[in-house]
């Protein structure tokens, strides 16, 4: 499959196989995500990955995403928010990071989901995150037990343009 076809095909992954990631796939995802771009490649993030049942149960308890504890791993990933580079670029420079996150995994047959339903706070007290960074986002990932079909997006000309708005 093309890369262009791995984006296309991609879907948000919320019930999964109970089944262990193996070392060197998740290895891999990681790696795309570390070698991500970043402004003045900074790299602000950093990333906990999450295997062990009683931490994701514990990160599962809101409206949207009691399916993180069925997750073979979650990704926590932390921006930092230490100085003022990253207090205006940590947060894109990571999502794009995660996102490359989740494309690997795609490619590799393992499906994911970003998380944006949890409390800063409790993630960072359960996880031991310092003040000066924040929680950007969870992702799961884990063996798709679903096969999610296409979503209605916007049509092209609704959403691009040329020259100006």
């Amino acid at each position: 499959m093309s890369l262009v076809d791995v984006v296309l095909s991609r879907r948000s992954i919320r019930r999964y196989e109970k089944q262990g990631i193996p070392k060197d796939v998740l290895n891999k995802i990681l790696e795309a995500g570390r070698q991500a771009p970043s402004a003045g490649n900074k790299q602000p993030w950093h990333f906990i990955v999450l295997t062990d049942y009683d931490t994701k149960e514990k990160l599962s308890h809101g409206r949207w995403n009691t399916f993180v504890k069925d997750s073979a791993c979650t990704v926590v990933g932390c921006s930092y928010i230490g100085d003022e580079y990253g207090r205006k670029w940590s947060t894109v420079d990571t999502s794009i990071a995660l996102q490359n996150m989740v494309i690997a995994a795609w490619a590799q047959g393992i499906g994911s989901c970003w998380i944006g339903d949890f409390q800063e706070a409790d993630v960072k007290r359960l996880l031991n995150i310092p003040e000066d960074w924040k929680v950007t986002a969870l992702v799961t990932f884990g063996y798709p037990a679903e096969k999610p079909g296409s979503r209605q997006k916007k049509p092209t000309g609704e959403i691009v343009s040329y020259k100006t708005f």
